[in-house]
């Protein structure tokens, strides 16, 4: 039997992340591959969904996905999340669609510099301030005055909503023993943390390398999730406890949907992720591949990186007396 062509894919036509969906959530069904699409299949039936339309697939308890569907998934640039029960709980995810690691190498430099990795502290810490804060403040000090506009972001919801705001209590093992606010939070920022996980891998940078947050598989995905909680997560939040307990994580996530389509979140991630990690507009909005060059890495060197794919054993003497050598087919 004749080996199966590598199939290429072509990176030029994947769909840039702010023009997909925002997330989808399944759980119990099986995810499988039909056309060039998905579909979602459970005892209630089948749902067709374009895979090229979505940024983010959250899979939760009772979810299987076939090989054909992930490949699939994968070839549009979807990221595919596994998360608990309702998506609250966030476990682990797939990769983006992006092959390249220049996004992933400048996030590293910046975070290995004590000194860049401050002003990259700094930029997030007043992106989320309006007006802005005044020049020459102390990262205690701006940690100072984060944690003063988080209390007041949580007492102003439970004022707009009228629900009461005994503080962030939750145990994960113990889910139905929160109160209903905590519950709608938790639900809310896990829809969260999907969707800016997708925004990161899409552009080639790790969930891991987090700035303020630090020891956690997903420490950046927390980072860039708290420029958005206080505007976004927590008012709907309360507003979705303000309707009671029934099918709370569910409204949740129908008021996520509206809530991230409503502060135009797909179009903001991408350009808030550069303009903090200090990103060049053209190479943190969308990565352009070489053709040829999207599998082949370059070899680095002390004096400047060298071309992937090539042999740079010395020349022998066959290759000296005629045989150019040096490169492998």
């Amino acid at each position: 039997m004749a080996a199966p062509q590598r199939r290429r894919i072509d990176l030029h036509s994947l769909p840039r992340f702010s023009d997909g969906w925002t997330f989808v959530y399944t759980e119990h069904s099986r995810v499988d591959r039909e056309d060039n699409g998905i579909v979602l299949v459970d005892l209630h039936g089948r749902v067709p969904v374009p895979a090229a339309a979505i940024s983010t697939l959250l899979c939760g308890p009772g979810t299987t996905v076939t090989h054909g569907a992930m490949t699939l998934l994968a070839d549009h640039g979807c990221s595919v999340c596994w998360v608990g029960e309702n998506s609250v709980r966030f476990y682990a995810s797939g990769s983006g669609e992006t092959r390249r690691s220049a996004n992933l190498l400048h996030q590293a430099s910046v975070w290995a510099d004590p000194e860049a990795r401050m002003r990259v502290i700094e930029r997030m810490y007043r992106k989320r301030f309006n007006p802005p804060l005044s020049a020459g403040l102390t990262l205690q000090q701006l940690r100072g005055m984060e944690g003063v506009r988080v209390r007041e972001g949580y007492a102003s919801a439970s004022r707009a909503s009228g629900v009461t705001w005994q503080g962030r209590n939750y145990k994960a093992q113990d889910w139905n023993a929160a109160d209903p606010v905590n519950r709608a939070l938790s639900c809310a920022n896990s829809c969260l943390y999907g969707l800016c996980h997708a925004a990161i891998v899409s552009i080639g940078l790790s969930p891991a390398l987090g700035f303020i947050h630090t020891g956690n598989a997903l420490s950046f995905v927390f980072d860039v999730a708290d420029l958005y909680k206080m505007d976004v997560t927590v008012p709907l939040a309360f507003a979705a406890a303000k309707e009671g307990t029934d099918g709370i994580e569910r409204r949740t996530r129908q008021l996520c949907r509206d809530a991230f389509f409503a502060h135009g979140l797909l179009n903001r991630l991408v350009p808030d992720i550069q303009q903090v990690l200090g990103l060049k507009s053209d190479t943190a909005e969308t990565l352009v591949h070489a053709a040829g060059q999207d599998e082949i890495a370059a070899l680095w060197d002390p004096a400047g990186n060298l071309p992937g794919g090539a042999n740079y054993a010395p020349p022998s003497q066959d290759a000296a007396e005629g045989d150019e050598g040096g490169e492998t087919s």
